[in-house]
């Protein structure tokens, strides 16, 4: 094989893993930022936060669904 065609095909193999290697999930399955994965964990929890507030919110505003989220009777 001549040195122009292997030194080719390994330039060609190095553009693939370095394309795979930012697009392949990165540590203990977190998806790298960006277009290519999920949101950052810290986005998530501060969404999941937002979430939590505003069902706080509902529920002091109608105690009879806060008994129901609880699983409390209510008298009718």
């Amino acid at each position: 094989m001549s040195d122009r065609v292997f030194f080719s095909l390994a330039a060609l193999a190095a553009i693939v893993l370095v394309a795979l290697a930012a697009v392949w999930p990165q540590g203990l399955g977190v998806r790298s930022p960006g277009p290519f994965g999920h949101p950052v964990v810290e986005t998530a929890e501060a969404q999941r936060a937002a979430i939590t507030r505003e069902t706080a919110a509902k529920i002091a505003a109608d105690p009879r669904q806060a008994a129901a989220v609880l699983g409390l009777r209510t008298r009718k």
